[in-house]
């Protein structure tokens, strides 16, 4: 079975070498010192590793079932809930006011990737409800807040989100689902949602749906959606729960992964249910729980990846395959382990440093969330909302690359169940897909983001690198700047292609939105390079009690920058080849 050794000495580094956090302005960060998170992220791991990891395998292979218009979760996994619940993790960043622990967000998504990395389908249940707190949280009377954020924030009642029906997935604007409004201010909804990640289980004892719907007689499409707060039990005056709503389980779906979370096909048949935010605006509420949806999926191909990694450099090491080609390392042995053999260090350090370097740049945008909601920051609510895309895409495209290459290591016993590697690229697959599929999420940074504001968050961007490799260069840093400032122009390049010719020619910028979201991706993964270069050069020059620790991150940075960052040269070339060679075939020629 694999193993998980949570990376918490990683995580510190970045959080306090190469972010500063304990020394940044955002408010609830001066608490953040080194002790404190070490505290947190050590707990954390433990309860992964030794907890949630042994049940990875066990939700892999059971599943869940349905039985009688109930759902049952794996072997273990009520145990190990109540283990997070008791933990106070659910609520590790909510609001104190609602029992949560009032951490920074960026603490939410350090400890975040420990759980996904142990057993992402486990996580996803005290997660979605988190998304869907945050929604009531924003958007919510001051009665809804008081009636269920307590009991959410607990994970004493999970919750979910609907919004995919059998004939409509990106495209709401064609739903189905109706809302008739009651007398009484409540709302009667109808309809079917498919899709639901913990739809419904048995660990908690109330699932609070958020459901988007239309009511009758408002504005077509997507403007006339709104959302609607449908728990499974109604709830009397008091807080008890009451009667059985008029929702259920259809079925449960069939997946190719994350098998041990319940991913519901949900009947609402005259389901009371109550309107959270304006009519008619519900995806604006609905996205406040997509956004942070979307940052949560970078982070499970993030974590996957560090998952998969890790058993391939244990199976690289210890499996004996040949002899090194420069003579043997291994004399007293049959054979040199594999990772004797440049190949597999290729593949190991194309995991190894695609993981760090997200991991960075997930933890950067965590910091620029904090900034922008604790913080006040209105440059950094729009940068992180241009990054967005950019993380959820990018991270899981690469990281579920990774869970193969981790895969690709183990040679035929990778595609053996019995070695377990075929699950994390399995799980990583999903999220490639849901929370807006990885083109949507292209579409959405080329279509939307650039633009957005005037085009000012892209600009403040790209003259954050050049900041950086202005300061960098003083120290001497040219090995990392330069290919950096080189893949900068790229990304400017394809940005003037699309100012260039988008307007005229629309199909010539969406043709290159994909490829331009990688290109973004590998900029932003050079540029955490070079502040992680940064950091160990400092500590390396003023003395550290582990050198080996820094002098490898400055090994894996020198790969990215020659290995990885080249890319950006071909994605340019094909953004630049613009639209004819993708639309010139008719569709019938397919």
């Amino acid at each position: 079975m694999p193993n998980y050794t949570a990376p918490t000495k990683d995580i510190q580094y970045v959080l306090h070498e190469v972010l500063d956090i304990s020394g940044a302005n955002t408010p609830g960060y001066s608490d953040l010192d080194a002790e404190f998170t070490e505290a947190i992220l050590d707990a954390a791991g433990a309860l992964a590793s030794d907890v949630l990891a042994p049940l990875n395998r066990v939700g892999d292979t059971e599943g869940c079932k349905l039985e009688n218009g109930v759902v049952t979760t794996p072997t273990g996994f009520k145990d190990a809930f109540a283990q997070i619940k008791d933990g106070g993790w659910p609520g590790l960043d909510m609001p104190e006011d609602f029992g949560g622990q009032g951490l920074p967000y960026v603490m939410g998504t350090a400890v975040g990737e420990l759980f996904s990395a142990a057993n992402q389908a486990f996580t996803m249940y005290h997660g979605l409800t988190h998304g869907a707190a945050s929604a009531i949280l924003v958007h919510g009377t001051d009665d809804q807040k008081a009636t269920y954020l307590p009991k959410m924030v607990s994970c004493e009642w999970t919750g979910t989100m609907n919004l995919t029906e059998p004939h409509c997935g990106t495209d709401l604007g064609l739903m189905r689902t109706k809302a008739e409004p009651q007398d009484d201010g409540s709302y009667k909804l109808s309809g079917q949602k498919i899709f639901i990640s913990s739809g419904d289980h048995d660990m908690s004892s109330n699932v609070i749906h958020l459901v988007l719907a239309k009511v009758p007689g408002g504005p077509e499409g997507i403007k006339g959606v709104s959302l609607f707060i449908v728990p499974k039990f109604n709830i009397n005056t008091d807080g008890s729960l009451g009667d059985h709503n008029g929702v259920s389980v259809g079925s449960l779906e069939e997946k190719m992964g994350i098998h041990g979370n319940s991913t519901c096909v949900m009947n609402y048949d005259g389901a009371t249910g109550y309107l959270l935010g304006d009519m008619n605006k519900g995806m604006r509420a609905m996205f406040t729980m997509m956004n942070e949806a979307r940052i949560g999926v970078a982070m499970q191909g993030l974590a996957q990846a560090e998952a998969a990694y890790q058993n391939a450099v244990l199976y690289a090491k210890d499996r004996l395959q040949g002899r090194a080609v420069t003579g043997a390392e291994n004399p007293d042995g049959p054979a040199d382990p594999l990772i004797v053999h440049p190949d597999i260090r290729r593949n190991l350090m194309d995991q190894k440093s695609f993981i760090e370097g997200a991991r960075a740049f997930m933890l950067w945008g965590a910091s620029l969330i904090d900034a922008g909601h604790k913080g006040g920051d209105a440059d950094a609510e729009g940068l992180i909302s241009l990054m967005t895309p950019v993380l959820k895409g990018f991270l899981t495209d690469k990281g579920y690359e990774a869970t193969v290459n981790a895969q690709q290591v183990f040679g035929g016993h990778g595609y053996i169940e019995e070695w377990g590697m075929s699950q994390f690229t399995r799980d990583a697959r999903i999220a490639m897909i849901y929370e807006g599929a990885n083109g949507v999420q292209a579409l959405d940074l080329v279509g939307r983001k650039l633009a957005q504001d005037g085009g000012k968050h892209v600009m403040a961007y790209f003259d954050m690198v050049k900041t950086f490799c202005k300061s960098a260069d003083a120290l001497e840093m040219q090995e990392f700047t330069t290919p950096l400032k080189a893949a900068s122009k790229d990304l400017q390049a394809a940005g003037m292609y699309f100012m260039q010719n988008g307007m005229k020619n629309p199909n010539a910028a969406l043709s290159g939105s994909y490829d331009f979201m990688h290109l973004f991706g590998y900029v932003s993964l050079g540029l955490m390079w070079g502040r992680m270069a940064q950091a160990s050069l400092k500590a390396l020059a003023n003395g550290t009690d582990d050198p080996e620790f820094h002098k490898n991150k400055l090994i894996t940075a020198r790969y990215y920058m020659a290995r990885q960052l080249p890319m950006t040269t071909t994605l340019l070339k094909r953004i630049e080849s613009g639209a004819d060679p993708v639309m010139a075939l008719s569709a019938e020629a397919f």
